[in-house]
């Protein structure tokens, strides 16, 4: 048996065949680098076996390379000038922001109800508002009529952490055969579920985050304070963005008062005959601002409800990036709910030329979630460019003319207004 040994040479013993070198490789060795990328292949020469360049060849692939190289340069020196130029305008952002905030905490906050309606207050809301007094803006812009203090919320997070504990000790469904459809949504489940699916990409509104129990309470003790409401889906999203900018207490007053509104009831109590009206006096402002996209939307028997009831539900916390839904906030909370609808005809603007070309199926998909890329700039450019006037009506006179020509009959049908 032959001892341990190299392959070869045990190959060699076994069949007394002699096991050749591989040949060197007949590569050039006159290039003074070694192509770092498929690219420059196109320098090497051929193997031996095939026929060599010609020179003329040599000198058509020596002048690509340099071509390719060259254009890889410019755009990295074009990658470069991009980044530059956002580093810059984020910079001069943030210098806007401190700059505003300094206004904000000493001019406007403290002459709140004097200042607040004032072109110049109004025009530096418009740009946004500083993070750090986001919060309180809202709280004051939104109100307190239902005067809630923080007493009352405890008292019914206390109702709700009592309902929890009932039902979670009920195990058959007879046991709750006699409880309201509200309090039924008042479940620590159905709540539980909902909260799993708020901002998942951020983590701290699911089970072990920082804010989850936070949020929790919150709608519990709001299905408590308004069980003709009950707890209705996107109700945490609203919450949600409230408690990322006020303490809990702060974030229950401002979210109650906020459902309170016209068009949050109206949503929230999914009252059919108001939410009619509100998608009628929607299409007069889109027929008048978008008419050709709304005749390919009417092609297509493409209604707002199929878009607008989830813009509307989560305040656009849902459909648009965080940051940016939040100064669709600011806004909001100047303007009240016609900015909504009017955010809604903006992004329809922005995507217009897109949406164009879509049929019903692409259309609903699309505007159902919207790219991630959209931009505050870009997209207030185009809120900005919608008129919220129907010949001389205004957002409020149109409604109230909806609301007075829409018919038992034509509920499902948008009303032709005449100016």
């Amino acid at each position: 048996m032959l001892g341990f040994q190299p392959l070869h040479m045990e190959y060699e013993a076994r069949t007394g065949r002699t096991c050749k070198p591989p040949p060197q490789s007949s590569r050039r060795k006159n290039f003074e680098f070694e192509p770092l990328s498929t690219t420059a292949l196109i320098l090497e020469d051929r193997p031996s076996n095939l026929p060599a360049k010609s020179v003329e060849e040599a000198l058509r692939h020596r002048q690509e390379y340099d071509e390719m190289v060259a254009e890889a340069k410019k755009r990295e020196i074009k990658e470069a000038h991009k980044r530059k130029r956002i580093m810059k305008e984020r910079f001069k952002q943030e210098e806007n922001i401190a700059s505003a905030m300094v206004i904000w905490i000493n001019e406007i906050l403290p002459n709140w109800e004097v200042m607040r309606s004032t072109r110049r207050v109004r025009e530096l809301w418009w740009q946004g508002l500083p993070p750090s007094v986001r919060g309180k803006v809202w709280s004051l812009a939104v109100g307190n009529e239902l005067n809630i203090t923080p007493e009352l919320y405890e008292i019914f997070l206390s109702r709700a952490k009592e309902r929890w504990k009932s039902f979670s000790e009920s195990n058959s469904e007879n046991d709750t055969e006699g409880v309201s459809v509200a309090d039924r949504e008042a479940s620590l489940e159905l709540i539980k579920l909902d909260i799993s699916r708020t901002f998942p990409s951020l983590y701290i509104f699911q089970k072990g985050g920082p804010y989850h129990d936070v949020l929790h309470s919150i709608l519990g003790a709001y299905t408590c304070y308004r069980p003709d409401v009950g707890y209705v889906q996107g109700m945490s999203f609203i919450a949600a963005v409230l408690i990322l900018n006020l303490e809990e207490a702060d974030a229950f007053i401002a979210f109650a008062n906020l459902l309170n509104k016209p068009c949050q009831l109206a949503f929230f109590r999914v009252d059919h005959s108001m939410m009619l009206k509100y998608f009628a006096t929607f299409e007069v402002f889109f027929e008048e601002n978008l008419s050709k996209l709304f005749l390919h939307f009417k092609s297509y028997s493409l209604t707002p409800d199929i878009y607008l009831i989830d813009w509307i539900f989560t305040l656009y916390s849902k459909s648009l990036p965080l940051d940016l839904a939040c100064r669709v906030w600011d806004v909001f909370c100047r303007d009240g709910e016609e900015f909504l609808f009017r955010t809604g005809l903006g992004i329809l603007r922005l995507y217009e030329d897109i949406l164009l070309q879509m049929d019903f199926i692409h259309i609903a998909q699309f505007l159902t979630k919207l790219p991630e890329d959209i931009t505050s700039e870009k997209l207030f450019s185009c809120i900005a460019a919608i008129q919220m006037q129907n010949s001389t009506k205004k957002w409020t006179q149109v409604f109230a003319s909806v609301m007075k020509d829409i018919k038992e009959g034509d509920k499902n049908s948008s009303p032709a207004l005449k100016s």
